[in-house]
């Protein structure tokens, strides 16, 4: 019987062709919307987190002064001191991989080319904290950390943008008074999330930025890597209580510095992502329900315009339950319709999008399923009550009906 009733649905479908298109025109806009916004938030789900990974697995940073809201740690706390650092080397057994910082905004030129930029002070602490790789040349060698030789690692842009040569290595970059010679090239990390172009960068030993272009030994900030096996949380702990102590914080005195867990950012902002997705694709899915009310309409009139033939088929000896699951079924299979069409639509537009937007392109096979079964209940739900009516209709009003 159900065989029966699709046939006859698809005849009624194939006879009112553009009918039938534009009443499932809602729920194919519907399913798109709904899959479109899902694949582009886990997209960005996805790109926020590997973006975040790339800056460093289990990273920590240290900075004076207290968090001022989302943007960073703010307040005229006094800058770490190189023996901090040692501290943190000897005391800590949660972390690995401390790496001082000290920065230095300045003008580098390379003959005709120059470009405004933050020199890095560090240690090769720094690259195996923040993942990165050489992709020419070589790391710092501890007698240059030691002594302060004016030595460089660059980031691509750098290269590109500033020595505009293939290979790097060997060539001269002044910093001020300094004729700096480029050891290295990083791998290139692109742009990050918060659009800040992380190869537009030239490091240098620490010794050299503090006492050749900084004038004094501060250190601004302070990246550690927790180690293998130990929490964040108890190497946050360990970070708070060593360096209270070090600054000789009373337990009534506010901390003085601020300690940013890269684990935390990434969860806040995919946090962030997932809830916006949803709350989009809540909004999307509210055309399923205006498509649903199309084909209520658009049954209702088939009902009307079919009540003879309804008539005729309950006179010959159909049932009132054939009658509806008859129409029950032209309503589904018109939802069905729009659901795989939108599908379709909402694959075809996502993968274009993901693609001109930069993300990755992440289909969820689950609210994929969920919406084509969604806009399969729409057309139950909606086409029930067309369905019904024409199932009670009396017979001999039925065939009277011109």
């Amino acid at each position: 019987m159900i065989a029966n009733a699709v046939v006859l649905a698809l005849r009624e479908i194939r006879r009112n062709v553009l009918r039938s298109s534009l009443t499932t025109l809602g729920i194919v806009i519907g399913v798109a919307s709904v899959i479109v916004m899902v694949t582009l938030g886990n997209g960005a789900t996805a790109a926020v987190t590997a973006d975040i990974a790339t800056m460093g697995s289990n990273l920590l940073t240290l900075m004076p002064g207290q968090q001022r809201g989302p943007g960073g740690a703010a307040g005229s706390a006094r800058a770490f001191r190189p023996q901090d650092v040692d501290a943190l080397e000897r005391d800590l057994t949660s972390v690995t991989a401390v790496a001082p910082i000290a920065s230095v905004g300045l003008n580098a030129v390379s003959g005709p080319r120059n470009r405004s930029m933050t020199v890095t002070g560090t240690t090769n602490a720094y690259f195996s904290s923040g993942n990165w790789t050489l992709a020419r040349g070589r790391w710092f060698s501890d007698s240059e950390i030691r002594s302060g030789a004016a030595v460089c690692i660059i980031g691509e842009t750098t290269r590109r943008e500033l020595l505009a040569v293939t290979d790097p290595i060997g060539e001269r970059v002044r910093l001020r008074n300094i004729a700096c010679t480029v050891i290295g090239l990083l791998e290139s990390k692109g742009t990050s999330t918060f659009g800040m172009d992380r190869d537009d960068t030239i490091v240098m030993p620490l010794r050299t930025v503090q006492r050749r272009l900084a004038g004094s030994d501060d250190v601004s900030q302070i990246q550690l890597s927790v180690a293998p096996g130990a929490s964040s949380q108890r190497a946050q702990q360990d970070i708070y209580r060593l360096m209270r102590d070090r600054r000789n914080l009373q337990a009534t005195d506010d901390d003085d510095f601020t300690v940013f867990d890269q684990a935390e950012l990434a969860t806040a902002i995919t946090g962030t992502t997932q809830t916006l997705t949803a709350l989009l694709a809540a909004v999307a899915a509210i055309s399923l329900l205006v498509g649903g009310i199309g084909i209520m309409n658009i049954m209702l009139v088939s009902v009307t315009e079919r009540t003879r033939e309804i008539g005729i088929r309950l006179a010959i000896g159909a049932f009132e339950g054939d009658v509806l699951t008859q129409f029950l079924v032209e309503a589904v299979v018109l939802a069905g319709f729009g659901g795989a069409a939108g599908i379709a639509l909402a694959l075809a537009a996502s993968a274009i999008a993901a693609a001109v937007l930069g993300l990755p392109f992440s289909v969820d096979v689950t609210i994929v399923s969920i919406a084509f079964l969604f806009s399969a209940g729409v057309g139950v739900v909606f086409g029930f009550f067309p369905a019904r009516r024409a199932a009670s209709l009396n017979p001999i009003d039925a065939l009277r009906h011109e």
